[in-house]
């Protein structure tokens, strides 16, 4: 019985905008209409508390109307040929629903809220966070998003995937925001790394590949293009 190749997928934004989830940050720097300190910094937070947790349950909200989009279900389809696992820079719960069974949120979760005096104490929140909404200790329940400043509690977890992984798919990222655009530079000597986006980014750590494979285009087309090449590489 043949063992199944660990592929690591990397996503960011891309990869769930063409299921209609904006992208946070426009071009001109703004997070819709807002300063990025104003809503994702704890000091933002401290400062205005109730325009913190309106932004981001106008983003819970959008997020009940939109569905995962073929990119986030092929990804999941991989699971019959692979051992994949996903690690993700998006706060949607869009990898869930089309069925991916192990992943790592990067940047947090829209679905949970946490405390903000207690961030061990996390919970499942479907609905809006309001500035009644306390934790068991008596702290403001805040959402669960890694927010500017704060530590990438699941950066290590992510590192340990890529290090054993056989080959790398990268979909929908800039490959400019770090940490996570340095995960590449953990993964074992010469694996292959398959990168899918319209306008792809070669920073520092894919410039150092041998075996990388551009594939430009959007998610919804080009991600089953990368899949195909792997399959094809493993003879699968």
């Amino acid at each position: 019985m043949r063992v199944k190749k660990h592929i690591t997928v990397l996503t960011g934004a891309g990869v769930s905008a063409e299921s209609g989830i904006q992208t946070f940050r426009d071009s001109n720097g703004l997070w819709e209409g807002h300063d990025v300190m104003e809503v994702a910094s704890p000091q933002g937070f401290s400062n205005n508390p109730a325009l913190v947790l309106e932004f981001y349950n106008e983003r819970r909200q959008q997020l009940k109307e939109v569905k995962p989009n073929m990119a986030h279900l092929d990804i999941a389809a991989m699971e019959d040929l692979f051992d994949v696992s996903v690690i993700t820079q998006n706060v949607d719960d869009l990898h869930e629903r089309a069925g991916s069974s192990h992943i790592i949120h990067l940047h947090g979760e829209l679905t949970k809220a946490s405390s903000f005096g207690d961030p061990s104490y996390v919970k499942t929140w479907n609905g809006s966070i309001n500035l009644s909404d306390k934790c068991p200790k008596g702290f403001q329940m805040r959402p669960f998003i890694v927010w500017f400043g704060e530590a990438v509690p699941m950066l290590e977890r992510a590192i340990e995937e890529v290090a054993q992984c056989d080959a790398i798919i990268i979909i929908g990222t800039s490959m400019q925001v770090y940490p996570a655009a340095s995960l590449t530079s953990y993964a074992p000597p010469n694996v292959p790394i398959c990168y899918v986006d319209p306008n792809p980014n070669i920073n520092y750590e894919l410039s150092r590949s041998s075996r990388l494979q551009v594939f430009k285009g959007p998610a919804t087309s080009e991600t089953k293009n990368a899949i195909q090449f792997l399959k094809d590489l493993y003879q699968i």
